[in-house]
C-alpha cells in the first residue's frame, strides 16, 4: 500500500514537471509569432528577384517568396503587415511604412540603406563604365556611408522603437555580390572586389547602428558565401536584361535559403 501510494506521488510530481517545461518550452518557442509581425524596408525585404509578386502590391514588388512572407506563413503571427517596397529609402520607410506599428508588435524586421547609399547607381556605373569610373563611384558611395548613412538609420531605428515600444528589432544586412578569384564573363576582378568592400562597409555601419538602438542585427554575408554571383549556384541575380529590376536582387534561393535561416537565428 506504501511503495502504491508512494507510485502515485512520484508520478503525480513527474506529469506536473512535464507540463511545466513543456509549457515553459511552448511559451518560449516563439514569443513574437503570438504577436503582430511587421515587415519593413526596401526591395532586399519585399522580394524583388524572387517572382511571384503580389498583384495589389503594384511596384512595390512585394513576393509571396519574400523572407518576410515565408516567415509569417511559418509561424502564424496573430498579425502581419507587409509593407516593404522596392526603392525604398530610410526617408520613405518612415513618412510611409510606419502605419501598422503599434504597442501591440511583437516583431519587426527592415532591410534599408542600400538605395540611400546609391546601389543602383552604383552597379550601372560598374557594368557600363571604366574601371576607374566604377571604383570613383563606389568611393562616393563610401563617403556617404560613413558620413549621412548612419544618421539616416538613426532616424528610422528611433521612429520604429517609437511606433513599437514592445517589438523585437531584426536588421537585415546585405549580402556581398561577387565570387572572388574565379573565371567569370562580366565585371573585371578590381571591379568585385571594390564592390565587395563597399557591401563589407555598409553591413558594418548597419550592424553598428542597429545595435546602438539595442536591435538585433542579422547578418546574411556567411549565408550567401558560395552563392555569389560568379559561383556555381548563384542566389543572386546578375544583369537581368528581361526584367532589369531584377539585376542584383536575390533569387527566391536566396530569400528562402539565405535571408529567411537568418530571420528565424534573429527573430
Amino acid at each position: 500500500m506504501r511503495r502504491s501510494r508512494l507510485s502515485v506521488l512520484l508520478g503525480s510530481l513527474l506529469l506536473a514537471v512535464a507540463t511545466a517545461l513543456t509549457g515553459a518550452a511552448t511559451a518560449q518557442a516563439s514569443p513574437q509569432a503570438a504577436a503582430g509581425y511587421v515587415a519593413l524596408g526596401d526591395s532586399y525585404s519585399s522580394g524583388v528577384g524572387a517572382g511571384s509578386y503580389i498583384g495589389s502590391s503594384g511596384d512595390c514588388k512585394r513576393s509571396t517568396k519574400a523572407h518576410p512572407y515565408l516567415w509569417a506563413a511559418a509561424n502564424s503571427p496573430s498579425s502581419f503587415d507587409f509593407t516593404a517596397c522596392s526603392g525604398a529609402r530610410t526617408d520613405d520607410v518612415v513618412s510611409g511604412q510606419l502605419g501598422p506599428l503599434s504597442a501591440t508588435t511583437g516583431l519587426v524586421s527592415i532591410s534599408v540603406g542600400g538605395n540611400d547609399a546609391g546601389f543602383a547607381d552604383v552597379m550601372t556605373t560598374c557594368v557600363l563604365q571604366s574601371e576607374s569610373t566604377c571604383l570613383s563611384r563606389i568611393a562616393t558611395a563610401r563617403a556617404y556611408v560613413q558620413s549621412t548613412l548612419p544618421g539616416r538609420l538613426d532616424s528610422v531605428y528611433s521612429a520604429i522603437r517609437t511606433r513599437a515600444p514592445n517589438a523585437h528589432v531584426v536588421v537585415l544586412g546585405y549580402p556581398r555580390f561577387y565570387q572572388l578569384g574565379t573565371s567569370c564573363v562580366g565585371l573585371s576582378e578590381a571591379k568585385r572586389k571594390a564592390i565587395n568592400d563597399a557591401a563589407d562597409l555598409l553591413a558594418t555601419t548597419i550592424a553598428q547602428r542597429a545595435r546602438a538602438h539595442a536591435f538585433t542585427f542579422g547578418d546574411v554575408r556567411t549565408a550567401f558565401t558560395g552563392h555569389e554571383i560568379c559561383s556555381a549556384n548563384s542566389w543572386l541575380h546578375s544583369v537581368n536584361w528581361l526584367n532589369i529590376g531584377e539585376s542584383y536582387h536575390p533569387k527566391a534561393a536566396g530569400q528562402s535559403g539565405g535571408y529567411l535561416p537568418v530571420l528565424n537565428s534573429a527573430a
